[in-house]
């Protein structure tokens, strides 16, 4: 079966290093913004030309309300034009947060966008879903091959490459089982904050019981956001003797002033994967994400159907 990868310009990078890692041509999907904001895509396509039976289509899903139109419109359009099967690779996976409604009214948009995206792909891989209580993305995302990978192992290995007897801390107890399996490759201390959140950029940090005094800190993270949780870590660090305080995390959103809050609290140094293009981006994902999208490729596929 013949497989494309597609992707949109401003992934370009990211793209090509994924269809690189599994031997795919690749191809960029054109995108118009008109002046009243409504899209014009084109696959790449020549006049009487069919699509390859199986495409994989990257897209990471942050600043998500136009890449999830995106999505409607390119999947439904490439079934039209001969693909049989249409591969979703989103290293960044959005509305995952609401997974409950909290009061009467409120959408459960986990649900709804997980649906969605079932409907309109045959398989879906992502890295580190923010998803708080369920345990499996399918359960979210309800598709037979639903992938969920962790950057933890990566992000630890590039930590300790960067620093000599790191102390890996958590912001929140969310990230308690995150930090723990990357905190046990190399055997680093670790420990997890306590946070209490007052409203989308105010939160309350306690630190954990675990001596930090002249030892080099790194916070790991699956997402930083506002920034405000790991600037209010970052200062009780230092203010408890910390030699130093990294950054390191997943999904580099850092919506509006972020980078600069975190930098301000004295936050040395910032490293992100490429899930979300970003100038922190120190580590690559296209290697472990390779080996979740080959075995889904092809004939492999087919006969697992049978």
């Amino acid at each position: 079966m013949d497989t494309l990868l597609l992707f949109f310009e401003d992934e370009r990078a990211p793209a090509q290093r994924l269809a690189q890692a599994l031997g795919l041509a690749a191809a960029c999907i054109e995108r118009h913004r008109f002046p009243d904001q409504e899209l014009r895509l084109r696959l790449p396509l020549a006049a009487g030309q069919a699509l390859p039976e199986e495409l994989v289509l990257y897209r990471s899903l942050d600043r998500p309300n136009d890449k999830l139109v995106e999505l409607l419109l390119v999947a439904e359009e490439a079934r039209a034009l001969g693909a049989r099967r249409v591969l979703l690779v989103a290293p960044y996976l959005a509305y995952m947060r609401q997974d409950i409604a909290f009061a009467p009214g409120e959408v459960v948009s986990q649900r709804v966008i997980g649906r969605f995206l079932a409907e309109h792909f045959d398989a879906l891989v992502t890295v580190d879903p923010h998803l708080h209580r369920i345990e499996r993305l399918e359960q979210a995302v309800p598709l037979a091959a639903a992938i969920a990978l962790s950057a933890a192992p990566s992000l630890a290995q590039l930590v300790a490459e960067k620093r000599e007897r790191p102390v890996l801390i958590g912001p929140d107890a969310e990230s308690a089982q995150w930090i723990e399996s990357a905190a046990a490759l190399f055997g680093f201390e670790h420990g997890v904050c306590s946070k209490q959140r007052r409203g989308d950029r105010e939160v309350e940090i306690v630190l954990p019981a675990l001596p930090v005094q002249g030892r080099q800190v790194v916070l790991l993270d699956d997402v930083a956001s506002s920034g405000r949780t790991l600037a209010r870590a970052a200062e009780q660090l230092l203010a408890a003797g910390a030699a130093s305080v990294d950054v390191a995390v997943t999904h580099a959103l850092f919506a509006g002033d972020a980078l600069a809050v975190i930098e301000a609290a004295g936050v040395g140094e910032v490293w992100s994967s490429d899930c979300i293009a970003h100038p922190s981006n120190a580590l690559a994902m296209a290697g472990l994400l390779a080996e979740a999208v080959r075995p889904l490729l092809g004939n492999e596929v087919e006969e697992g159907k049978g």
